[in-house]
């Protein structure tokens, strides 16, 4: 049996992060992933200065495709919102990898299938074992399912359901679009220009709003997809969309039970404004990670919960300094 002192199961942003900063501080972590990295992962990829500054990145050295925004255009009910900002995009291909990387911890390709907590440790499929577990296995994570589907039950009201696609595109617009409310849709869509000529399209809306309305999210992309056309936007392409669902930030009850963790999706953390999920991730990763180091309380309440305010800082920031 394979044993660590904790064991971080998922290697997406906030299963990383846990690892990379336990590592620094020179405890003893594997890492467990289903999928062997690099992998396919469907986001936007949009990431704020903020998420750098918690990474400990620098944009400049950064090694893999990095497009930087100074401004996004906003639309809401048809008017247009330019608005000065920096933001980023990445392709989560790369920025996973590089970040699983950088931990420089063992990386396990296992999928796990069941947990139990036995004389004080965790037992994972009778293959592992460990003192601490952190869940960071997005919103079917198996630490989520075995230890904190009851104390912290989802709310079927903030469940999001996305398609979305990433595809190389020689696009000529280098804007970053996003549409509030199109067609009345519970949610918003995007246009998002990444590096070496790839872009990620999408939409996301509230599952539950669009079921009372007898809606789809099919019948919303078909929408969404006619307006790439019509702007110009994508054209001549035949769209091969994915779809998946999470969860925006609820009150999360009970983040840490005994030396169970949860983290990132797993906990629900993505933003109530724009669903943004990497920011909270990497804030929650750190935060666990803290916890077992100082052996100190764990407490979800100051990650992030709006996207708003790292957009417009930026030009707050600006306006206060004149």
């Amino acid at each position: 049996m394979i044993a660590a002192e904790t064991i971080v199961i998922g290697g997406g942003p906030a299963g990383s992060t846990c690892a990379w900063k336990l590592k620094q501080a020179g405890r003893d972590v594997l890492l467990i992933d289903k999928k062997e990295f690099p992998r396919l992962k469907l986001c936007a990829g949009w990431i704020t200065p903020k998420v750098l500054r918690d990474l400990e990145i620098n944009p400049r050295t950064y090694p893999h495709s990095l497009v930087t925004f100074d401004k996004l255009h906003f639309h809401i009910n048809g008017r247009q919102i330019p608005v000065k900002t920096r933001q980023y995009s990445i392709r989560r291909y790369e920025f996973d990898n590089w970040l699983l990387q950088r931990a420089d911890v063992p990386v396990y390709n296992h999928t796990v299938r069941h947990i139990r907590r036995e004389n004080g440790q965790y037992v994972i499929d009778d293959a592992f074992k460990c003192t601490y577990i952190v869940g960071a296995g997005g919103t079917t994570c198996p630490v989520y399912r075995t230890f904190f589907e009851t104390a912290n039950p989802r709310v079927a009201s903030l469940r999001i359901s996305t398609m979305e696609e990433e595809l190389p595109y020689n696009y000529e617009d280098a804007n970053c679009y996003l549409w509030f409310f199109e067609n009345k849709l519970p949610g918003y869509s995007w246009y998002v220009p990444k590096g070496h000529g790839i872009i990620n399209v999408g939409i996301g809306g509230k599952l539950a709003t669009m079921k009372a309305r007898e809606e789809t999210i099919h019948q919303h992309w078909q929408l969404f997809t006619q307006k790439l056309h019509d702007l110009n936007l994508v054209t001549n392409h035949q769209f091969e969309h994915r779809g998946y669902n999470y969860f925006l930030r609820q009150r999360v009850q009970k983040p840490r039970i005994a030396n169970a963790f949860i983290t990132g999706d797993a906990a629900g953390l993505a933003t109530k404004d724009m669903g943004e999920g990497i920011g909270p991730a990497v804030e929650s990763g750190i935060r666990a990670a803290n916890s077992i180091i100082h052996n100190t309380d764990y407490s979800l309440n100051p990650v992030t919960r709006f996207s708003i305010w790292n957009i417009f800082k930026l030009t707050f920031l600006k306006k206060s300094a004149i």
